[in-house]
């Protein structure tokens, strides 16, 4: 599967595959299990480490569910569009189209021992931990029935059972919070690890920095994940880093430069970090991935970009295209199994707006909930119940 490093700020594209051959559409849908090798066509860029093998191990079975559940998030991210769109979801909404190969290439690669911290673009985040599209649109919504009981919306989803930290709205703030969390791992000798993923735009925060110092100071198992969609909000990553190499940014860091539209080479590049956290200490991944929508909803994503550079990397970079690709050439689905997938997935999606639209919005009570610690009483009062009074503990 192929990979790809940008050599300037417009050389974003990779050469498209070759096409399938005739054979491929004969065969049916496989979910053989049996080992299947894919070697990367370009290989990983390290800083102070060796770079992981180029060969990576996957299944028919992995590369069908890769592929079912990208198209599931790519879907999930078209439906939150139109329901923005809608004003049936409110405020903040930022967009995940694109850059699914890395929430679906970690997971690949860890366990729910192991924990996810994010920034604000965490809808696809929070479906690769077990999260349901029924709580992610009830979410979305603002109803009770979301994963953060509609309190959070878009850029607070949350899943603490599958160690997933949330979505954070300041920009950077979740690096500290997750080398405090790989600190809990490491105190408690949990063998697990923390993945920190952050922006190119928050890559130039102070507190990232001041995280990493500690979490190399004390061989944390922390690995920093810099999601390089090449644009922080409008501002092109040349316009805001003298060095946009940010797998180096760590200097005495180790780190690795990776294809983030490879869900394969996210995978190879994950394992490969995790066994080095737990033995070594923190390390930083680059994933070099790209954003179809805007920096969110209210930017059009249009005005510091062409048209041309975002269906130029949608035709020969797209992740899931790519899976797709791989598992018509290595005959485990025809073109036409796949296209049924994709439908049922949009029924799927479809369903679970409908189910969410119907879901209660929280009671007015619950505005006084949740801030302080447990036993933090609050009540209705007056004529039509709407006044709220709290009382501390």
């Amino acid at each position: 599967m192929a990979l790809s490093r940008l050599s300037s700020r417009s050389n974003i594209l990779l050469q498209p595959f070759a096409a399938a051959s005739p054979a491929a559409l004969r065969r049916q849908i496989s979910t053989d299990t049996s080992p299947l090798t894919v070697e990367t066509s370009v290989p990983f860029t390290s800083h102070l480490c060796e770079a992981p093998s180029r060969a990576v191990e996957t299944s028919s079975k992995e590369l069908l569910s890769f592929f079912h559940d990208m198209t599931l998030m790519r879907r999930m991210e078209i439906a939150a569009d139109s329901l923005y769109k809608a004003k049936l979801i409110r405020g903040f909404c930022h967009l995940y189209d694109g850059q699914e190969a890395v929430a679906i290439g970690m997971e690949a690669a860890i366990t729910k021992k192991d924990a996810i911290i994010t920034s604000y673009r965490d809808h696809c985040t929070f479906l690769g931990r077990g999260g349901g599209l029924f709580e992610a649109f009830s979410e979305l919504m603002g109803r009770k029935t979301g994963c953060s009981n509609g309190k959070g919306g878009s850029m607070h989803f949350y899943k603490k059972d599958a160690s997933f930290y949330g979505g954070h709205g300041i920009v950077g703030a979740q690096a500290p919070l997750g080398c405090g969390l790989a600190f809990a791992q490491k105190y408690s000798k949990d063998e697990a690890v923390t993945f920190t993923l952050y922006g190119d735009g928050a890559a130039n925060q102070g507190q990232l920095f001041e995280a990493l110092n500690i979490a190399a100071l004390w061989d944390l198992p922390a690995v920093l994940v810099c999601e390089n969609n090449h644009y922080g909000m409008g501002t092109a990553e040349w316009r805001s880093a003298k060095s946009p190499a940010y797998f180096k940014r760590g200097d005495y860091v180790p780190g690795l430069k990776v294809d983030g539209m490879d869900a394969l080479a996210v995978k190879q590049a994950c394992k490969f970090a995790k066994e080095h956290a737990l033995k070594n200490g923190p390390i930083i991944l680059e994933m070099d991935t790209y954003r179809y929508h805007g920096h969110s909803m209210s930017d059009p994503g249009s005005t510091y970009r062409t048209r041309d550079e975002i269906s130029g990397v949608r035709q020969v970079r797209d992740p899931i295209d790519r899976v797709r690709k791989l598992i018509i050439s290595h005959d485990i689905a025809t073109e036409k199994e796949l296209k049924d997938m994709e439908k049922e997935v949009r029924k799927e999606v479809d369903a679970a707006v409908a189910q969410a639209k119907e879901s209660p919005i929280p009671e007015s009570s619950e505005l006084f909930t949740n801030i302080y610690v447990k036993g933090f009483g609050s009540e209705s009062f007056g004529a039509d119940r709407k006044e709220l009074r709290a009382t501390l503990p």
